[in-house]
């Protein structure tokens, strides 16, 4: 999908960015932004997502709020600063409902695979010298 960037110096410049849902992480979504090297990719809450098409939304890193022109706004917050996105509301709309075709809404426990979800967590940090 294409998005906008309606707080930076040209609010009406479209990016090319991608929304993803993988059922082995049923409760999230990743909004991906293509660069040279890798994309760059933030993972929040499908229901985040889902609820802030209808109003604000969220604390932290990422909230989410209905725009007013169509578009659906993931704000992104980092330690360098915050940046609004803003996607087209009718491409967030069919990928949420493709996404709770796949994982209807309360299922999501369904799909978890504890095992490999404490393995992730509980394995040591990949080495830098690897």
């Amino acid at each position: 999908m294409w998005v906008r960037f309606p707080e930076s110096s040209i609010p009406g410049l479209e990016v090319g960015a991608e929304l993803r849902y993988d059922c082995g992480d049923p409760f999230a979504v990743c909004l991906a932004f293509p660069t040279a090297n890798a994309p760059t990719e933030w993972y929040f809450c499908r229901g985040l997502l889902d609820a802030g098409r209808h109003r604000d939304t969220g604390l932290g890193d990422v909230s989410v709020c209905p725009g007013g022109d169509g578009t659906v706004v993931v704000t992104l917050r980092s330690a360098h600063g915050c940046t609004p996105v803003a996607l087209p509301a009718g491409s967030v709309h069919a990928f949420l409902a493709d996404a709770y075709a796949l994982v209807p809404a309360g299922t999501e426990h369904l799909h978890l695979d504890v095992d490999i979800a404490l393995t992730r967590l509980l394995a040591p940090p990949p080495r830098e010298d690897a």
